[in-house]
């Protein structure tokens, strides 16, 4: 196995011998959620995978970049599989760095077919094991390579990690902040959730209050624009995408006005003391969507199926994420068929 360097700097490893290989290109995700986020990061995964991670680990041939996720730990490139430490060590040997450091990590997780966790003492001898055989200089604080080892389904698995980085903690420093606004983390993990594929996708928050959905999305390149009832809110949505260096179309006016198509949209219902609205404001609001959004991705804090399904959707999927007793859902919807 020889690793080339990128332009980045990092390591593009090549297969030399394919026998030894598992499926290249397959990826392991490690993801880190609390019970509390528990319900949207499975949600999140499923939009992403279709699947949900089993004891915090899931594997795919999809590729997603780390940062995107606010639950994304760490993302392995499979290079080599075995059945035993020992083979995957052998199989090390063919990783050459040209002189570029790494460092080895060994994933904490709970493998049913191979075993219990692994201790301390043995995670570091596994990694001093594999780190022996690798052609390059170790290096533990800042090594221009990092590589996971980890047992799923009862064999290990060797590969080249990239690492999450947490965008979205930035942009909780913005000039303007409103007490019930979506985090800076759930709002970009909801994102995800309407938006797993970017390209070629047009978006709109229809009630886009100060920009937090926004900003998240064009963080990620999304081609998403924005639109708010209240001056106040689209001016502090204004300033907050100037202040992060993003541009994007925010109007003034109602969303049942909106009269272009767009691929999906994101709506985070009002219910604060100045927003309260009935049922039938809502459903008015909804149907408004159905006619501008193929998928809605719907934020409420109280239980609007009955509502959603008259405004002609069909909710697909849905999570909770709370904060003490407070719970938002978050429901994935999609147009219902219309029969004639």
């Amino acid at each position: 196995m020889l690793c080339e360097r990128n332009s980045k700097g990092t390591c593009d490893a090549k297969a030399t011998n394919k026998g030894w290989l598992a499926k290249l290109n397959d990826y392991i995700y490690k993801t880190v959620s609390n019970e509390e986020e528990r319900s949207l990061c499975d949600l999140e995964m499923r939009a992403f995978f279709g699947a949900e991670p089993y004891h915090n680990l899931l594997e795919s041939p999809i590729k997603v970049e780390p940062s995107r996720s606010p639950f994304i730990k760490m993302r392995i490139t499979v290079l080599h599989e075995g059945g035993s430490i020992e083979e995957i060590a052998e199989q090390a040997k063919f990783i050459e760095l040209a002189g570029a450091t790494f460092k080895v990590i060994a994933i904490d997780n709970y493998d049913p077919e191979g075993g219990a966790i692994m201790e301390y003492e043995d995670k570091r001898a596994v990694e001093r094991e594999i780190g022996l055989r690798i052609r390059g200089k170790a290096e533990m604080r800042n090594p221009d390579s990092i590589f996971g080892v980890v047992r799923t389904g009862g064999r290990w698995r060797l590969g080249e990690c990239a690492m999450g980085e947490a965008i979205w903690l930035k942009h909780n420093d913005k000039p303007r902040k409103y007490s019930t606004a979506l985090s800076t983390r759930v709002a970009r993990a909801v994102v995800n959730i309407a938006i797993p594929q970017t390209t070629g996708i047009k978006a709109i928050d229809p009630c886009c209050g100060i920009g937090t959905v926004l900003v998240e999305a064009l963080s990620m390149g999304i081609d998403i624009v924005g639109r708010e009832m209240n001056p106040l809110a689209a001016i502090g949505a204004r300033e907050n995408l100037a202040y992060f260096g993003y541009e994007a179309k925010v109007t003034l006016g109602d969303m049942k006005e909106i009269a272009e198509f767009y691929d999906a949209a994101i709506i985070d219902m009002p219910y604060n003391l100045c927003s309260v609205l009935g049922p039938e404001e809502k459903l008015e609001m909804l149907r408004s969507a159905r006619n501008f959004a193929r998928i809605a991705v719907i934020v409420t804090i109280e239980s609007i199926d009955e509502i959603i399904e008259q405004a002609g959707f069909t909710i697909t999927d849905r999570g909770t994420v709370n904060k003490g007793k407070f719970t938002r859902h978050v429901l994935v919807c999609r147009q219902s068929i219309r029969i004639c």
